[in-house]
């Protein structure tokens, strides 16, 4: 393929592609310039280096998952939202490993606060709504949601899961189970 037609997006999603395929670490500019049978200088136009490129993967696949989670939750409330919520994370990361670690990438804090990050955060919060968690409480079980959706996903996707039994779709269920009655259940704030 030659430098027709090459735009950002394309390069971002030749990105994408390449982090599922090698790992989202082993991505460059270089690499993604083999894809297009092109030299690296021809994609400085699209991206500044590595770095930019990384960023933008990230924000691709944070919009992604973003569309996919709202999609899930829609018409959903309480433990069905949770569920729905919870299995859109897992399933990305099982279909798209390298875009599940690039969606963890840090960004800087206006390119944060810009991104469909924020969109995973409201529609953790209105998830939460449902089991009544007031401020600060919210926060921490945003906090605690976010950790175990990716924690399982990575340590699933890695195999960490394979080698006992029960199967890891067993304990999944158990997991989002006893978040539920966690959340439902959620303890008192301390008095300082």
């Amino acid at each position: 393929m030659g430098r027709a037609g090459l735009t950002t997006e394309r390069v971002v999603r030749a990105g994408a592609e390449l982090a599922d395929e090698v790992g989202f670490e082993q991505v460059t500019v270089s690499e993604v310039a083999r894809r297009f049978d092109v030299k690296v200088a021809s994609l400085y136009s699209h991206v500044r280096n590595s770095q930019d490129l990384k960023t933008r993967i990230a924000l691709f696949a944070l919009e992604e998952l973003a569309d996919r989670a709202a999609d899930a939750v829609a018409g959903r409330a309480g433990k069905d939202a949770l569920v729905a919520f919870a299995n859109a994370y897992r399933d990305y990361g099982r279909e798209h490993p390298g875009r599940a670690t690039a969606a963890r990438f840090p960004l800087d804090p206006e390119t944060a606060a810009a991104s469909a990050g924020v969109r995973h955060a409201r529609m953790t919060r209105a998830i939460l709504r449902g089991y009544d968690l007031a401020e600060p409480e919210q926060t921490h079980a945003v906090r605690l949601l976010g950790s175990v959706f990716h924690g399982y996903s990575s340590l699933e996707t890695a195999g960490g899961f394979s080698h006992s039994a029960p199967d890891s779709e067993e304990s999944w269920t158990r997991v989002l189970d006893a978040l539920d009655v966690l959340l439902r259940n959620w303890p008192a704030t301390p008095t300082p």
